[in-house]
Order: structure tokens, then sequence, then C-alpha cells
């Protein structure tokens, strides 16, 4: 007789040879052809229930009963995803599935994960960049197995919604003229560059800044009287790259905020300062304006000059004008449209909003009706989305439809830039020169050649890909931060980290402009845009016992200056006592006694107040670090707005050269440091975690949430020796991937200053890299700078690169249909020397970014 069990077995072994034979042939991006029954089941019987049975399961984790996917286990199926993409389970000892057996039982989870969740929030792990990794690197930019088949890629028919820095500019355009590109100063802050956050680290938009002559309060109280609008669009700044065209959206809440935006910056337009001012605070002689009170961050402590500075415009020219017609109406329509939508409306939407403005006069007269009905321009689709819809042209063969005229045009000016395309690619477009790959080539080409274009996309990539531009946000312990040797005073540490981005956006820029090798410069850079402030965080902390002898040493040579200065305060008074017997001894030479007793009495309260001066500054001495010296050539950086706050129309840092032996590339300065530590210390996890996602190219399953991801409170303990419990065998298999790459960095402190000890204890900086991907890249390192001079040697490393370069242009994750576009970006890349030119010239003319393919392909579904 069959047994239940033989039968089972018989039909699970017959279900498997089925599935041999489907795995012969393997398209990426393809609806995978099977069920549970015949696909999902026996991969679990084959490859899970060893170690994930009935009995005894690993990680408490049983799979016996695993049914088809629902909304109940989800979950499960999540974590059995990750784990057989990532190549996790089975474990490397234990029998593996074939390549395209594996394939095909992932893309069936995310096929039935997609299904199942579409209607309860959707499965969308797949399109997080920071989960990009899951697809296999070796089969990207090695050699296939037999039997995958790739079809030509494209995109996703879709629509992206704006950045908050494009929808932001987009705004500032309208209300501020910025300065033009000035060779002589390349950093200086120009036309084309992002609208910088304030001094507090907020992406906002300010009114007539430029004409603010006068204000009552200091900076701060100066900054909260500008009238301003917020990033309504802007969300919490978080690790690695976004995906804007699978998960951003504009919501009714944010809808309402763009209109009341929209009606603050028309009447602006028309106004100027007389919209969020009174008439006699628009002066050129802030004399007769009188500050009464204290106004300090009141709109009405501040004085405008009466010169124009914004843009005037035709919509300006419609209010001014006496009386309303067709024609200034369209004009102002036309205007606006195209500014916010960076393209010229069709005859139907001139008309459409034409009529809407025309009701709104009509109902509420001139002013606010103008105001009102030109204020829905500012949610028209294409104000805050960019569509890449295709609904022109004809398919190829594989269902692929080039992109043409505005939506190519737009997708190369997104590329690069936050303001809309310069004549020339304008021109390019209306004129039909912006339809075949050649156009986009050429375009590309011109405007990577041409440096007084501002390109700020571009760097908006390398602050995405490094996560640098986050430690300003780091909220830190004042005992914590104080500990390090930086400054807890006030604001001054969040200061000098916003400082600190924009010194390594400035570095960046200078690495791009040579375009040689810039990965590899990135990582091993001894270069440093610095201010004042770096000295300290660029220094060395002192040991507990360095830290004394500095106090000694210092009370020693105050006391020495101290006596000299006290002795010499001594002889000054004992002259002018002298000088005064002398006075009233000799009346008849009482004038030149006199002069001479005023310099000697001058001479003692400046001596005084030299005395005050410099005990000052003795207390003022950071007894806890050994500054370094930053010097070199004077550079701008584009931290801020013009005559806001200290600004930036001063070449106020250096291009130093960062001690030898300390630092090396970006991954060493305080601004990439601080932005991957904690309020408290370091954060070796997630350090490690950059390393290996955004350098080795591997993946890191999401925490378990069963486990309780969090370190042991032991104050004092090194983070070395608190961080064994991520030693536990259930939590190991991950961490191994990022704590020993993680705590090499330990050189460093968590506000970023190097030092050699920790705790009284010289520090550990031991690491070591595991299953790399690459055997030469596995092994130990002594520290971080030795750990990174490995990685800048590695080819797989700058190949991750590319992948990370892809997602970013392309607004998706790769798929394996995309690894010959892959390998070109990188072949460019090499070929050229290292150039970023090169490889953005490869990716932005690919078959990825010039086609996209409509909602009923399979293509798109993977996508």
């Amino acid at each position: 007789m069959i047994t239940a069990r033989l039968a089972m077995g018989m039909v699970l072994a017959f279900g498997l040879l089925l599935n041999v034979a489907d795995a012969e042939s393997y398209t990426p991006g393809e609806k995978i052809d099977g069920d549970f029954k015949s696909l999902a089941g026996p991969f679990i019987e084959q490859h899970c229930l060893d170690c994930h049975g009935e009995t005894d399961p690993e990680a408490n984790l049983s799979l016996h009963d695993l049914g088809p996917v629902d909304e109940i286990n989800a979950a499960t199926w999540k974590a059995v995803w990750a784990q057989v993409t990532l190549k996790e389970m089975p474990p490397e000892e234990m029998p593996q599935p074939e390549t395209i057996q594996r394939l095909r039982f992932s893309d069936w989870i995310v096929g039935e994960l997609s299904r199942v969740m579409r209607d309860k929030g959707g499965f969308h792990a797949h399109r997080d960049p920071n989960k990009a990794n899951f697809v296999d690197h070796d089969l990207l930019f090695g050699p296939l197995p037999e039997g995958i088949k790739l079809v030509p890629t494209s995109s996703p028919a879709r629509i992206w919604r704006v950045t908050p820095e494009e929808h932001i500019t987009r705004l500032n355009e309208l209300i501020n003229k910025e300065s033009p590109y000035d060779p002589a100063k390349p950093g200086l802050r120009t036309h084309g560059d992002a609208v910088p956050t304030n001094h507090g680290g907020e992406l906002k938009l300010y009114f007539g800044t430029d004409r603010i002559i006068k204000w009552q309060g200091g900076t701060v109280a100066y900054a909260t009287a500008v009238k301003s609008v917020p990033a309504v669009l802007s969300s919490a700044r978080d690790h690695g790259l976004e995906n804007y065209p699978d998960f951003y959206t504009v919501n009714s809440a944010e809808a309402t905020q763009i209109m009341s935006v929209a009606q603050d910056i028309i009447r602006y337009m028309a106004e100027g300062p007389l919209s969020i001012a009174n008439p006699e605070q628009i002066t050129d002689d802030p004399n007769t304006y009188k500050m009464e009170g204290d106004i300090r961050g009141l709109p009405t402590s501040l004085v405008y000059s009466t010169k124009i500075m914004r843009p005037l415009t035709p919509v300006y020219e419609l209010m001014h004008e006496d009386g309303v017609d067709d024609e200034r109406l369209r004009s102002a329509v036309n205007y606006l449209f195209e500014s916010l939508t960076f393209r010229p409306p069709s005859q139907t939407e001139a008309d459409a909003y034409l009529a809407i403005v025309k009701q709104s006069i009509e109902k509420l007269g001139k002013e606010g009706g103008a105001v009102l009905g030109l204020s829905s321009i500012f949610l028209d689709r294409d104000a805050l989305f960019r569509p890449e819809l295709a609904e022109s042209g004809q398919p190829d063969q594989h269902g692929r439809v080039m992109l043409q005229d505005w939506e190519l045009g737009l997708a190369v000016n997104h590329a690069f830039r936050y303001i809309k395309p310069d004549e020339q690619l304008r021109e390019a477009i209306v004129s039909g020169q912006m339809r075949t790959r050649e156009d986009v080539k050429r375009e590309v080409e011109r405007i990577l050649n041409d440096d007084s274009i501002r390109k700020p996309r571009i760097l908006q990539f390398f602050r995405d890909y490094f996560d640098y531009d986050l430690g300003g946000y780091i909220c830190k312990d004042s005992r914590a931060l104080a500990a390090t040797g930086a400054s807890n005073r006030g604001a001054a540490h969040y200061r000098a980290m916003f400082d600190a981005t924009a010194s390594t956006d400035r570095l960046i820029e200078l690495i791009l402009k040579e375009d040689q090798n810039v990965f590899k410069e990135l990582l091993t850079t001894d270069k440093v845009v610095a201010t004042k402030t770096d000295n300290t965080y660029f220094g060395r902390k002192n040991s507990e016992e360095e830290r004394r002898a500095s106090v000694l040493a210092a009370r020693k040579a105050a006391a020495a200056i101290e006596a000299k200065e006290k002795a010499e305060q001594t002889e000054l008074e004992n002259e002018i006592k002298t000088l005064k017997e002398s006075i009233q001894a000799a009346p008849k030479s009482e004038r030149d006694l006199k002069r001479e007793l005023g310099r000697k009495e001058r001479a003692l309260a400046a001596l005084k107040k030299r005395l005050v001066a410099n005990k000052r500054q003795r207390n003022n001495v950071n007894h806890n670090v050994t500054e370094t010296k930053l010097t070199g050539p004077k550079i701008f950086a584009r931290v801020s707005r013009r005559s806001f706050g200290r600004g930036s129309m001063k070449p106020e840092r250096v291009l130093a050269t960062v001690p030898e032996g300390q630092r090396l590339g970006i991954l060493t300065h305080p601004s990439w440091l601080v932005s991957h530590s904690d309020a408290m210390d370091n954060h070796a996890i997630r350090r490690g975690k950059w390393i290996q996602e955004r350098l080795l190219g591997g993946g890191i399953p999401d925490v378990p949430i069963t486990v309780d991801a969090m370190l042991p409170d032991e104050p004092n303990t090194t983070l070395r020796e608190r961080m064994r419990v991520t030693r536990d065998t259930y939590c190991w298999t991950c961490h191994q991937k990022m704590d020993p790459l993680g705590l090499p960095f330990e050189m460093y402190n968590h506000a970023g200053l190097y030092r050699e000890t920790e705790l009284g204890k010289p520090v550990d900086t031991t690491g070591e890299i595991i299953d790399s991907g690459d055997p030469e890249l596995d092994g130990e390192v002594s520290n971080a700078i030795e750990m990174i001079q490995k990685l800048a040697e590695s080819e797989r490393v700058e190949q991750v690169f590319v992948r990370h370069a892809f997602r970013f242009w392309m607004g998706r994750n790769e798929t394996l249909n995309d690894g010959l576009v892959l390998r070109d970006a990188y072949r460019a890349y090499k070929d050229n020397g290292g150039s970023m030119n090169a490889l953005l010239v490869s990716l932005l003319t690919s078959d990825a970014f010039l086609y996209r393919t409509r909602s009923d392909s399979t293509l798109t579904r993977a996508n």
C-alpha cells in the first residue's frame, strides 16, 4: 500500500519535476505561471522545512503549515521573500535551489503579495530603492545562466511627483531674482541653485530678503520676521534615495496649503513688499520709519528698500493696469502655467484656466478674483507631477514607446535642474528636435559641458547616496556632546553641521569639475572645504591624561603671563602715583606732567582691559581637543540667500588638507560621521549597513518585529562592548554583514573628532569585510582608513555606485533586464577615466531612460 506520506512525497516530487521543466526558461518581468501547490509549496518543502519545520523551528518560525499568500500571513511571506532573494535561505551549507528556480519563486511571492495587498496599503518593498540590492549583482554584471532570456528594457509609463527642492524652486522663480553665474566665484549661490535651508535647517521660501535694509533684533528675530512659506511637499529626510514616481503623491491637506501659498505668491508678484508690509516700511531712508517697542520677530520690525528686485511679469501688468481684457488675462495664465509646469499650455488648457479666472473676477472683483483664479494653476497636475505617459507614438515589437518632445525634453531637464529648460533646450523641443537618442545625447552633452548651467540634481544624487546632509538634524544630548570636545552651547553644533554639509557639497563639486576617478576621489580625497570651526571637528580628541596636561600647562602659562602683566600694572600704578605727587610739588611743569599722566592712565586702562580679555580667552580654551590647523586658499560655498544672516557673499572657507593618517575621503568627514550617529554615541550598525548596501551591494532584511533592537544601557562601557548582544546566533546572521564594517569608524567619536582612546582605554578600530561577493575584498582591516582604501580599489564597489546612479536617474530600481544598461554605463565610466559625465551620458541615452511601456505590459508590472 502507498502511505499518505509517500503519496505526498510523490506529488511533491512530480511538482518539482514540473518546476524544473518550467525553470528551463525564465524572462524577468513576465508573469509567473504556477500557484502555491505547484510552485511555492514544493520549493518550501525542499529548501525550507529542514530548518523551519513543525518541530523546534529555527528562529521560532515554522513554515510547515504556511499556505497560499493572504493578508494574514503576508508578513511571513515578505520575510521569506527577503531571505530567499538575498540568498540567506537556504543556509549556504544546505543544498541550494537553481538560480532560475530561486528567481521564479521570488517573482511569484512579489506577484502574490502585490495582488493580496492591493487594497490594504499595497506591497512596495521591491520598489524601495534601499532594497534594490535584492537583485543579484553577479547576474547584472556577469554571465547569465542558460535559460534566462532578457527582453529590451524600458521604464513604466508613470508620473513623478516633483521633489520638495524642485517645487519650492519653481515658486522661488516667481518672486525672487537670483544673481547670474559669476565664473570668478564658482561657489557662490546663483540662479539655478536649489533654494537652501535656513540656519535652522528648514527648507522655506522667503519673500523679499534682497530688499530688506534694516531689521530689529538678531538673526533669529530677523528670520522670524521675514515672511516665508514652507516646502509643502517636503517629507522627513531619511537615509537613502527617494522613489518619487511610486511612493509620493499630493493629498488634500497639501493641496489646501498649496492654494494658500499660491495666493501669497500672486499677491507678492503684483505688489511686492506692500503685500506683506505697511507703506511706511518701504523707504530708502530707514531712519524715516520708527521702530517702537519690542517688535523683534514681527513683520513690523523690517524696512524694505523701494528698489524693485522681483521679476515683473504679466501677472504684475494684469494687476497694475486698469480694467481687464482677455489679452492680459491670457498672457498672465500662459506665463504662470509655463513657470509652474515648464511647458506652454495647450489651447484647451489655456482656455480652461482663462474661464476660471474670468469667472472668479466676475464674482470677487478684479484683484480678489484674479488671485483666486490664477491660484488654481498651482494645482495643475503638471505643476505637481512630471508625466511620462508616452501617450503618443507607436509601440515597438516589445510594447515600448519612446518619449518625445516635451515629455522627453523635460525628462532631460529634470535630470539636471530644478528650473525650467533654457532657451536652447526649449527651442529643441518646440522645433521637433527632441525625438531621437541622438537628440538626447546632444542636449545632455551640451548641458554637462556648460559650467554656467547649474546642475543641482547631480549634487542631490550625491547627498542622497552618501547621506552626509543629516548631521544638523541629529539631536544631540548636551552632556554627551560636551564629552566629545565639540561645543554644546546653544545651536553652535547644529550650525557647524549645516555648514559642514555645505562644505561637503562644495568639495563634491570641485571633484566633479575635474571629472576624473570621481567615485574613488570621493572615497580617498585628502582635501576638505572647511570653516574655522572645523579646526575643532577635524582635530583630535585628547585623552584624559592629555586633557589634564593641557589644563596644567595652560595654568602655568597663564600664571606667568598674569605675573608679568601684574608687574606691568604695578609699575604703571607707581608711575602714575609719582606723577601725581610731582604735579602737586612742581606747579610750573604741571602741563607736561599732566600730559604724561594722561598717557600713563590710558596705558593702565588698556592694560586692565587686556587683562580681562586674556582671562576670558584662557577660559575659552578647549582642553578636550588638540585642534588641527586647516589652511589653504579661500573658497566660496553656497550656503544661504543674500542678506539672510551671515550669507555666503565672501569666500569664508578654505580648501585644506586633512591630517595625514587620521582622515581619508568623505566617509571620515564630520558631515558623514555625525549623519550616521545618534543622540548619545556612534551608530556602528548604521554605518556598517551603509557600507554593506551602498558600497558592497549587499542587502539586509528588515528587523523582525519580534526583535527588541536595543543595546544595553551601560554608560561606562564602550559601544563595541555593548554590541556583544548582536552576536547572538539569531542576530549575527545579519549583523555580521554590518557590525564589522561599522566598528572601524570607532576611531572617531559621534561628533566626528578623531580619537585614540575611549573611556580611558585604547580605542579598538579593527573590523572585517565578510562575504562581500569579491574574495579580494574579504578579510580583516585595522581601521576605517585601511577599509576605505581597499573598497576604493574594488571594481564591484564601483559597479554598486553605478547601480545607485541608475536608480536615481531612472526613478526606479534596476531589474535583470537592465543588465546591459548597467554594464554599458560602467564601461563608459571606466573607459573615460572615471568620468561622471560619461556615466550620465550613457544612462540618459539608454533604453531605460528613453522608452516607456504602458500599463498593459508585463514588464511594467516587474518594474
